[in-house]
């Protein structure tokens, strides 16, 4: 049985190929970031793709999606977190806002710290960065994706059909950062 989630408790649920995080409210709703259009499918790791996200209100059980999840306060030891009422509050007031998102420096594991600790921190980037940052391309308006496992007609959706995911070494795809 699961310990059950208190107020400004942080979520880390396990997608294939990426945790996504999530900030326990009440009444078994969290916060999460969220594509902002079924241009992405919610849950899926295309959401990823895009450079915005809705900050949403919605039921722990809807934002799953039959994954597993764990409550993860993991800097705690590191950070000392804000008074419950003020991350709480901090919460609330993000809900329905649109904001950038980008899978290295403003993913949903920044937003959940920032709330949380005040400080926008994520591993998942930081993994990205220390194996990756060398082979990275530089310049205009592009973002890089790792990818292993995918072939040279790469797409989210075929690379998702055929079990590819985000990985740290292999290939590149840049996307227009605008796109």
């Amino acid at each position: 049985v699961k310990p059950r989630p208190r107020p400004g408790d942080l979520i880390e649920i396990f997608r294939i190929g990426y945790e996504h995080w999530a900030i326990y409210v009440e009444d078994d709703y969290v916060v999460h970031l969220a594509p902002p259009s079924e241009e992405f499918e919610v849950g899926s790791i295309t959401s990823v793709f895009s450079n915005r996200a809705v900050v949403k209100y919605s039921r722990l059980q809807d934002v799953l999606h039959g994954c597993s999840w764990k409550i993860n306060n993991k800097l705690d030891g590191t950070y000392l977190p804000l008074p419950v009422d003020k991350i709480i509050q901090r919460t609330k007031n993000m809900i329905n806002k649109i904001v950038q998102y980008s899978l290295i420096e403003g993913n949903c594991e920044h937003f959940v710290n920032d709330l949380r600790y005040g400080v926008h921190r994520s591993q998942q980037d930081l993994v990205v960065q220390e194996v990756c940052a060398p082979l990275l391309p530089h310049g205009g308006g592009e973002k890089a994706l790792v990818l292993m496992g995918t072939p040279p007609e790469w797409s989210p959706s075929s690379a998702l059909s055929q079990g590819g995911g985000l990985c740290l070494v292999a290939r590149f795809l840049r996307l227009e950062a605008d796109a």
